[in-house]
């Protein structure tokens, strides 16, 4: 599945790990944990400007050819006013401008909105969210979004690629035997009807995946809602480490792909907290060399999950 060599430095371990699968490759360096940059969230609580809000969404927000709006209990999924797929939607989750936390009731209306206006256009769809300014959120109000287009991103190309490659070789997913493998492993944290782990080569931060039974969008409609308790199960873990900001994204194959070797994941990252230095995690290595420097192994978070599950992780907020 894949493949770690590890070094020592004056810090301690670095290790290098690459997947077997798609070739993708991480650092990983707990010392360097040591330098504590993250803080407690800065959160900037006015609803003033912002677009949004109840009273402003209405007048500041564009609707679909029809001239409507999609609404599934208090969420509102609209096209995004500055697109870049050909399908682009914007979701917001609650009238709340700045909720405690998220329901699930809230959640899983806001998926099946996103799913409902992405299920109208063929092309590689994913559901995507960033949470607060430190994770690329441009308006702080909760809202997800929705892309879709003829050729798929290009981490998604390569993972269905790769899947294809490997269905040919051995005759069945690679999900497969990543699911059985990862199930006994130090890195598994829940299953239902979706499975979550922490995955073994993460691109970001305490990295999370949940993978679904399912290849495409148009499978998708039974897993919303579990897939929305896992979510926030994750979030709840990562409020429980003391991070409040994370990227989601979940990846889908082509509507009438089924059976092509992909199985579409839902993968979570943490990010540093809102703060007044504009701290960044992402600089050069992340960017121009797309190899993420990790601070957390994910054995290590898979046993944090665990003592919190069972209640022996003291929570900071």
């Amino acid at each position: 599945m894949f493949t770690i060599e590890e070094t020592r430095t004056r810090r301690g371990i670095l290790q290098y790990r690459r997947e077997s699968l798609t070739g993708l490759q991480c650092r990983i360096s707990p010392g360097r944990m040591e330098r504590e940059i993250d803080t407690a969230p800065i959160m900037p609580p006015s609803r003033d400007d912002c677009p949004f809000c109840p009273g402003v969404l209405e007048t500041s927000t564009p609707t679909f050819e029809d001239g409507s709006r999609i609404r599934r209990g208090e969420s509102v999924t609209f096209p995004n006013l500055y697109p870049f797929a050909g399908r682009h939607v914007v979701t917001v989750i609650t009238p709340e401008h700045a909720p405690d936390r998220f329901e699930r009731k809230n959640l899983t209306d806001a998926i099946s909105g996103t799913f409902e206006a992405l299920n109208r256009f063929p092309g590689y769809a994913s559901i995507n969210w960033n949470y607060l300014p430190s994770a690329g959120a441009s308006i702080f109000h909760p809202h997800l979004q929705g892309i879709a287009d003829e050729k798929p991103t290009h981490l998604a190309e390569i993972y269905l690629t790769a899947g294809r490659r490997y269905l040919a070789k051995h005759g069945h997913p690679y999900w497969d035997d990543f699911v059985e493998h990862e199930r006994t492993s130090e890195r598994f944290l829940f299953e239902d009807e979706i499975f979550w782990s922490a995955n073994p080569v993460p691109l970001g931060e305490r990295e999370v995946r949940g993978i679904l039974p399912i290849s495409t969008l148009e499978e998708f409609g039974p897993y919303i809602e579990p897939l929305a308790d896992g979510i926030l199960r994750v979030i709840d873990f990562y409020r429980g480490l003391g991070t409040y900001a994370f990227n989601a994204a979940i990846y889908f194959d082509r509507d009438g792909n089924s059976g092509s070797g992909h199985r579409a994941f839902c993968s979570i990252i943490a990010r540093l907290n809102p703060n007044t230095l504009s701290m960044c995690d992402s600089a050069f290595m992340e960017r121009l060399h797309l190899e993420p420097v990790i601070l957390t192994l994910p054995e290590d978070l898979g046993a944090l999950f665990r003592r919190k599950r069972s209640g022996k992780t003291s929570t900071t907020h």
